[in-house]
């Protein structure tokens, strides 16, 4: 329980906050514009996902998709400044699983974005957080924990699933040749010629993403080069089959150290000013 809710600087979660609001505006208008396409679609179209028939949520019309779409907008950037950060908080987390459930209910799942929507509902939690203030705090380091814990287990329940669904035979199989077939940069052309490569590079999938948790594992003083080679992963990815993980790479900024991130600061010293003390760290209980 000690390492689930080990403290971490609140400074750290007010750069990840922003980090994480700014990009629900962006997915909304960049990453997964198609959402909005939802507004026109006949209802009889919609099959909810569990959630979206336990809860009970209502068929998506035109006036709700394009609600969802303002009110997100909106009460994001005001969340991405710090205000409110419970009562905004909650309120685009609420929203975003909507959007979520209003994207996915249409036949298509895509599994990127459990670490986000985990972030969401749990950065409500911490309350008030400034740039650059080290103040430790339990509830920063819990919120941070269990985000992490949702990236991992991305990459990990993705593994399963594969040796689920495809048994052994995933490893030898054509997955990655029928993605660079449908979607493959020249990149990809040049390295699928190599015999061997593509099945050595599915063996190589499933055994990063099997092995997955023991970043919890890696010395906290090397750990970062764990999550340089998670997101050199995605890069290698995206060079190849031009599939980014979006919301799953702002998930992962999780384990990133961003409370040495102080925009305040830097724009104080480009005007020649000088930075606010900041408060110091208060000893670990």
């Amino acid at each position: 329980m000690k390492w689930l809710f080990a403290p971490v600087p609140l400074g750290r979660i007010a750069a990840f906050r922003t980090v994480v609001y700014v990009f629900v505006v962006l997915d909304l208008v960049v990453f997964t514009p198609w959402v909005r396409s939802h507004a026109n679609t006949p209802g009889d179209l919609y099959e909810p996902l569990l959630i979206g028939r336990v809860l009970p949520l209502p068929t998506p019309t035109h006036s709700l998709v394009w609600a969802v779409f303002w009110a997100l907008i909106v009460l994001s950037l005001v969340a991405a400044t710090g205000r409110a950060p419970r009562i905004l908080g909650w309120a685009v987390f609420a929203l975003y699983l909507e959007w979520m459930i209003i994207a996915m209910s249409y036949g298509k799942v895509d599994h990127d974005r459990v670490g986000l929507l985990v972030a969401l509902a749990v950065l409500p939690t911490v309350g008030r957080a400034r740039f650059g203030d080290r103040t430790l705090s339990e509830a920063a380091g819990w919120a941070l924990r269990v985000t992490q814990i949702a990236v991992v287990c991305t990459y990990f329940l993705a593994a399963w699933a594969k040796l689920r669904f495809g048994g052994i035979d995933w490893v030898t199989s054509a997955v990655l040749a029928q993605a660079i077939i449908r979607r493959g940069t020249w990149l990809a052309d040049e390295i699928a010629v190599i015999p061997g490569l593509l099945i050595a590079a599915q063996a190589g999938i499933i055994l990063f993403e099997l092995l997955s948790p023991l970043i919890f594992v890696v010395p906290q003083r090397f750990r970062w080069l764990g999550v340089v080679f998670f997101y050199s992963f995605h890069l290698m990815t995206f060079s190849m089959i031009t599939i980014s993980f979006a919301p799953h790479l702002v998930a992962m900024a999780s384990f990133l150290s961003l409370e040495r991130v102080r925009p305040v600061d830097w724009a104080r010293r480009r005007l020649g000013r000088t930075p606010a003390v900041t408060q110091a760290p208060e000893p670990v209980p």
